[in-house]
């Protein structure tokens, strides 16, 4: 692939509303439904950074080969250094710190924190793309973190009751929201799964050390079970269902097509009650309605970029539309080039 290929990406000039993106997105949210309950599973009989870590590892070997297969180009100077940012947050951040956090907390609970990713990542996207959202935005963006932490304290035993597993989970939600965002607005240029790929190929050799030291630190010894739950956060989670994820990113806008994020914490808790068994209390799912509908509220907001120098604004485009004798209505030309005729 050249990197002209329009198949791949994306020019931001013809970035529009598409359904498209909000279907590749659901594509990318449902391969990631899967990683809390798995993750829950292999850190059973593996080691949390050796599950972090190593899965890291086999995805940047994946990625490697897809990558010369395809006689990728290497990306800029200036990439490497934002690819750098996508892995912080999605190779290294998310990864580990909810591997860390789900050897106490269960997938249920770690879902409904987790809720708050949606309205993260539509920040993140706001903040990246020069945005400037209406107050509201920000209001039930900051009742959605307030919910997440309310739900979180009563459920560690009163308010102001955190744990440090939740506290681990609000920072991968901050981790993930900052990858997701900069991976989103990357893969306009060097392409979807070119981004991921090229984001694992960098983060390798610290990945494969921490494996080194985990591994020696304890010997991996899973069951058949555990080590299938960590195939799939390898070549799922961590590698293919960023495929799908970036791609609906890149389409855009990334604020709406974020909101596809409220149905994550929703499979999430499924998954883990039917994969699981965890008990599904009431307070579980009335704190993942309380941040799904305040996350909800918050990327449904209409988002207003700022005006382009000598863009046509909605009122000289009225000016410009037609009148009932179907003549351009007076005005046109003078508000367009900002003087007046003269007589």
């Amino acid at each position: 692939m050249s990197r002209q290929d329009s198949a791949t990406r994306i020019s931001p000039a013809t970035l529009s509303p598409s359904r498209t993106g909000l279907w590749w997105g659901l594509l990318g949210v449902a391969a990631f439904s899967f990683t809390v309950p798995f993750t829950r599973v292999a850190v059973g009989g593996l080691s949390p950074l050796f599950v972090g870590s190593a899965r890291a590892v086999v995805a940047a070997l994946l990625a490697a080969t897809a990558l010369a297969l395809a006689r990728q180009p290497l990306p800029t100077g200036a990439q490497w250094v934002r690819l750098a940012i996508v892995a912080g947050g999605i190779v290294v951040g998310f990864p580990l710190l909810t591997s860390y956090a789900l050897t106490t907390a269960s997938a249920g609970h770690s879902a409904v924190v987790i809720a708050l990713l949606p309205a993260a990542t539509a920040a993140m996207a706001v903040v990246r793309g020069k945005e400037r959202p209406p107050r509201s935005f920000w209001i039930m963006a900051a009742v959605g973190a307030l919910a997440a932490v309310v739900f979180a304290s009563l459920q560690g035993g009163g308010i102001g009751q955190l744990h440090h597993s939740d506290l681990l989970l609000f920072c991968a939600v901050a981790a993930a929201a900052i990858g997701y965002a900069e991976g989103g607005l990357l893969s306009r240029e060097l392409g979807s799964w070119q981004t991921v790929s090229w984001a694992l190929v960098l983060s390798s050799p610290l990945m494969i050390t921490l494996t080194v030291v985990s591994t020696l630190q304890q010997p991996p010894s899973a069951t058949p079970a555990e080590w299938a739950a960590f195939a799939y956060l390898a070549a799922v989670s961590m590698f293919l269902g960023f495929f799908a994820w970036y791609r609906g990113l890149a389409i855009g806008p990334m604020a709406q097509v974020s909101q596809v994020q409220l149905v994550q914490p929703v499979l999430g808790i499924s998954w883990a009650a039917l994969l699981l068994r965890e008990e599904l209390t009431w307070p579980t799912v009335l704190g993942g309605v309380a941040v799904i509908v305040c996350a909800a509220i918050a990327v449904r907001i209409r988002l207003d970029p700022p005006a382009r120098a000598g863009a046509v604004t909605p009122e000289l485009e009225r000016c410009a539309a037609p009148s009932r004798a179907g003549e351009r209505r007076p005005g046109w030309e003078e508000r367009r080039t900002g003087g007046g005729t003269r007589d």
